[in-house]
């Protein structure tokens, strides 16, 4: 499999800027042979502001980027694109808008056929694995269904937090929620990525990058932490 997959769990860590906290990650990631980026605002209702956004970012680290939304013929941009980062939102609306504009396919088509280097943060990685059944992300949207790329045969969550003990907060922390999805019959297993964390995929090979831990559920088992630089390939066969 040509796969390559570099799923973000924030764009912005704490203290820093717009994907400043992964550049290194970045950069090693699309190399020298990609020039230029097709970027997919979607997740976001000011699609030009965040397409300058990520447009400066990806300048000072030598790409050129273009964004889907700007393209006359969105699949056509998909088709050509040397690489792809899918940027974060609501999720929802990001989801929605790969199917209005036939993306999904495509998208799936060239990562796995063709090798496109893909990319991808918060609402970005979590359409690119199963579903997007485990976001965070209110439903302001209704996609015509949860089925996301599937560029991975697993669930993420991003920003995943553990629970607070000193917290009054009596609402289900993220571990719950993630409990009650695997309640549910056929669910897959759910990688929960902290802020700092990325994973890399190469074929079939998973990597955990960045400063944090993340932890694995899976449906009747306990959770199990993983520390950055742990083989998580096991993830790509399950």
């Amino acid at each position: 499999m040509k796969r390559r997959l570099l799923l973000v769990s924030n764009s912005t860590l704490h203290g820093g800027g717009y994907l400043e906290h992964c550049e290194q990650h970045v950069g090693r990631f699309f190399g020298r042979d990609v020039k230029r980026v097709l970027f997919v605002p979607y997740a976001l209702h000011d699609q030009d502001g965040y397409t300058r956004t990520a447009r400066g970012a990806f300048t000072a680290l030598g790409y050129e980027l273009d964004s889907v939304h700007e393209a006359e013929d969105p699949v056509e941009a998909v088709r050509r694109a040397e690489a792809i980062f899918i940027g974060g939102g609501n999720t929802f609306r990001l989801l929605k808008s790969l199917y209005d504009n036939q993306l999904l396919t495509e998208i799936r088509r060239r990562v796995l056929e063709d090798g496109v280097p893909y990319m991808g943060s918060s609402a970005g990685t979590n359409v690119a694995t199963v579903s997007i059944s485990t976001t965070n992300d209110m439903p302001i949207v209704f996609p015509p269904a949860f089925a996301a790329i599937g560029l991975v045969p697993f669930n993420i969550n991003p920003h995943y937090v553990d629970p607070d003990p000193g917290s009054r907060h009596m609402g289900e922390t993220r571990e719950q929620r993630i409990t009650q999805y695997h309640e549910e019959p056929d669910t897959p297993c759910v990688l929960g990525l902290r802020e700092g964390s990325l994973l890399l995929v190469e074929g079939n090979k998973a990597s955990l990058l960045g400063t944090t831990k993340a932890r694995l559920f899976s449906r009747g088992n306990p959770p199990v932490e993983y520390d950055p630089g742990s083989d998580l390939s096991c993830l790509l066969t399950r």
